[in-house]
């Protein structure tokens, strides 16, 4: 079998799951004995039923397990599949394109150990209510969009954290891209992030200021695991782009408006403990090499709405450690 699509379900009911099969059963030009779906629940008790699985075109596995956490479940969708190219899906998002697995196909033929494409996100005007699409442009940031060859994330164990539930993709991302030459980059779409009312993540606009502290703890789970594969490159990459990130994002208006001053004090606390674990990491990178990934943190954040530097990063840094 050329490829398993791995979703992990929770309290997601058969309609909820119904698009992401449906669009893959009506993909073209794809033989479906080389794929199968592998899905897993999360403990939950919500369960699909057995007439629903059997009515599609392609085989579907199901397992029931006890709750873990997305992490962990996913890591046992993984630990249950046997194909040689690995899919991860989430259960309420679907296929952009009915031409979606043939472009997938068509590039495992060629060989790769990972590869990102662009994704496109569905969302929802906060005015009028109407749906709109965003093109997302290689975001490491998600799940989203990725194939992966399987041996290659078996020997090089690659696997989600399982101590980490939100901003888990990125650890699992991060890794996948960086321990091996051989990613490649598809500009054409084939994954649809869908809008659901019910995902916290996209409508509550204090989501980054809430969970901001997951970031770190998924940053620091990182550089943990390189500096385990004795990776030091990566390991300063990744401390130096962390640092510029915190220090780009709590200068954005929403970070100093004082509505949300618990959030912030709370989450400068946070780094706080994390930079003194970090800091001689920090001392020894060259202010060249701090110079270059600065450019490429402060880039992005003007797009997301930063202000102007009101404070140097080291007078920052220097608030930052009077707060342990």
């Amino acid at each position: 079998m050329k490829l398993q699509i791995l979703v992990p379900q929770y309290k997601e009911t058969d309609s909820i799951i119904k698009p992401l099969l449906d669009s893959i059963a009506i993909q073209q030009s794809v033989d479906f004995n080389e794929l199968g779906v592998i899905i897993v629940n999360d403990g939950s008790d919500v369960f699909l039923t057995d007439k629903f699985l059997k009515s599609y075109p392609y085989k579907i596995k199901y397992y029931k397990e006890p709750h873990r956490g997305v992490s962990a479940t996913r890591n046992s969708c993984l630990d249950h599949a046997t194909a040689d190219y690995v899919m991860f899906c989430d259960a309420d998002d679907m296929f952009y394109n009915a031409c979606g697995l043939w472009i997938i196909f068509r590039e495992i033929e060629t060989g790769f150990d990972s590869i990102v494409s662009k994704f496109i996100e569905e969302t929802r005007r906060p005015d009028t209510k109407q749906i709109e699409y965003v093109n997302h442009e290689m975001d490491s940031t998600f799940v989203h969009g990725k194939v992966h060859r399987r041996a290659y994330l078996i020997n090089n164990h690659i696997r989600f954290n399982d101590n980490l539930t939100i901003h888990e993709d990125s650890f699992f991302n991060i890794l996948c891209q960086n321990l091996s030459k051989n990613v490649k980059y598809c500009q054409i779409p084939f994954y649809l992030w869908k809008w659901r009312d019910e995902s916290v993540c996209r409508h509550d606009p204090k989501y980054i200021l809430k969970t901001y502290r997951n970031m770190l703890d998924s940053n620091d789970a990182l550089i943990d695991e390189f500096l385990s594969r004795g990776m030091q490159d990566k390991v300063m990459f990744f401390t130096t782009f962390m640092i510029f990130d915190a220090y780009y994002t709590m200068n954005k208006p929403d970070w100093i408006d004082q509505e949300n001053q618990e959030y912030r004090d709370r989450t400068e606390r946070h780094f706080a403990e994390w930079f003194k674990k970090h800091k001689d990491i920090w001392e020894s990178v060259p202010i060249n090499d701090k110079m270059v990934i600065s450019n490429q943190v402060r880039s992005r954040s003007v797009m997301e709405g930063m202000r102007m530097e009101a404070v140097t990063i080291d007078n920052w840094l220097k608030h930052i450690e009077e707060l342990i």
